[in-house]
Formats: C-alpha cells, sequence, structure tokens
C-alpha cells in the first residue's frame, strides 16, 4: 500500500499567515505574520510537501501574495503546491520559473478548462485541479459563488487531461476542526482514475488514519492547517502515521 501524502497548509492574507472559518475572509485567525518561518518549523518537522493558497489573490484573481510566496519556496527545502489567483498560462509559468513544484486551478478549471488541458500537456504531473464544493456543488472565486455543477461532473471532465491530482475541499468544514468528510472524498476518488487529495475540517489523528485506509481507493494526500496550529496535530506524528 502506498503512503498517504500530509500537505502542511500555509494560507496566506495580507502577508500573514492565517485560517479562515469555511472560506470567509471575515473569519481570519491570524497565526502569525512570517511565513517562511512557519515553512521551516514545518519543514523541520519532517514536510517533504508544503500547501499554500494566495487568499488574496484567490478573490483578486491574481497573485497578491507573490513576496511572501517567494519566501517560502526559498525557505521550503521540500515541493510547494500553490494556490489562489492562478487563472492564465502567464501565472503558471511564473510560479514554475520561481520554484513552485505544483499549481492548483481552480476557478479557471470550471470557467476556462482548455488552460487546464493545456497547461496539464505542457507540465505533466504539476497541474492539480482544485475541486471546492459547497453541498455537492462546485464554488468558485475565494469560494464565494457556488455553481449548479457538481464536484463529480468537474472531476470527470480532467479524466483524460492529465492531471496530477485533484484537490477536493468540503467548504462546509474547512477551518471548522468538525473532521474531513472522509465519506465524500472517497466516493469522488472511486469515481475517477485521477488521484485525490482531501482537504478540508480535518481535526486530528483520526482523520489522518481513516483516510490513510482509503489509498488504494484512489486518496493520495490530505492538507491540514488549522489542527496543526491549534496543537491537535502532530505534525511528525500525521507524517509517520501516513507512511506506516
Amino acid at each position: 500500500m502506498a503512503s498517504l501524502t500530509i500537505f502542511p497548509a500555509i494560507d496566506l492574507k495580507g502577508g500573514s499567515v492565517v485560517r479562515l472559518a469555511e472560506g470567509d475572509m471575515d473569519r481570519a485567525t491570524v497565526y502569525g505574520d512570517d511565513p517562511a518561518a512557519q515553512a521551516d518549523l514545518f519543514a523541520k518537522a519532517g514536510a517533504h510537501h508544503l500547501h499554500v493558497v494566495d487568499l488574496d489573490g484567490a478573490f483578486a484573481g491574481q497573485s497578491v501574495n507573490g513576496e511572501a510566496v517567494a519566501n517560502i519556496v526559498k525557505t521550503f527545502p521540500g515541493r510547494v503546491q500553490l494556490g489562489g489567483g492562478i487563472r492564465n498560462r502567464a501565472a503558471i509559468e511564473h510560479w514554475f520559473a520561481l520554484g513552485v513544484d505544483r499549481v492548483v486551478i481552480g476557478t479557471a478549471a470550471l470557467e476556462n478548462p482548455d488552460l487546464v488541458r493545456e497547461a496539464a500537456a505542457a507540465f505533466p504531473g504539476r497541474i492539480v485541479v482544485a475541486v471546492d464544493a459547497k453541498g455537492g456543488m462546485v464554488a468558485t472565486r475565494g469560494w464565494a459563488d457556488v455553481s449548479t455543477v457538481s464536484a463529480e461532473s468537474l472531476a470527470r471532465r480532467f479524466e483524460d487531461a492529465g492531471v496530477a491530482a485533484l484537490l477536493f475541499t468540503d467548504v462546509g468544514r474547512d477551518g471548522l476542526l468538525k473532521g474531513c468528510n472522509v465519506e465524500a472524498t472517497v466516493a469522488l476518488a472511486r469515481a475517477v482514475s485521477i488521484p485525490v487529495i482531501a482537504s478540508g475540517g480535518v481535526a486530528g489523528m483520526g482523520d489522518i488514519e481513516s483516510l490513510r485506509r482509503h489509498v488504494d481507493d484512489g486518496v493520495a494526500g490530505v492538507i491540514t492547517g488549522r489542527a496543526l496550529y491549534d496543537g491537535r496535530l502532530d505534525l511528525a506524528e500525521a507524517i509517520g502515521a501516513a507512511a506506516a
């Protein structure tokens, strides 16, 4: 059985490290003002992967916290996965040139699927499609808009595109420590041939262990943020359990 990849998360708002509740920018908890230092702490705890989101960029449709992202990439020795406002080929190429390992495309995946297909062909294994769901329907533009497209329907559109993974987030659980929606994550992983990364609501080791049992179903990784910052989840322990 393959291991589950743990992605500690660094969400950026105004240059600071924050966590939102249900994607609401007005419900942000600030955890630090030095994102690069936080990346270094995660690396020292054993992380080889990092998930970074430019929250301001997700709403603006373009990079806002670029300097913070660049400093994280310089500091973190592992692989950085970046999302938030990446909606054209120039932005994708910019981040790859800066050292980002994979980019996450959300809003553009729904509104401009050809961009995903072209980028996945040009950069094999480096494009991740964000499938953010509210009540099962895809949410875009920083989760502010909810479409009439189901999460599974969007995922199926990229079956043959060569994307590296799908990043599935249950928006209603994100940042609330309610527990990951394992059932919905596994259902999506079984419905498509693309590896799925779980996100939203991770509360502790129980979520890590539950997802770990479904690696053979296509669950490839999990993103965790607030549980780490609040001390409910020990990163080194989680990495060890995910690889066990």
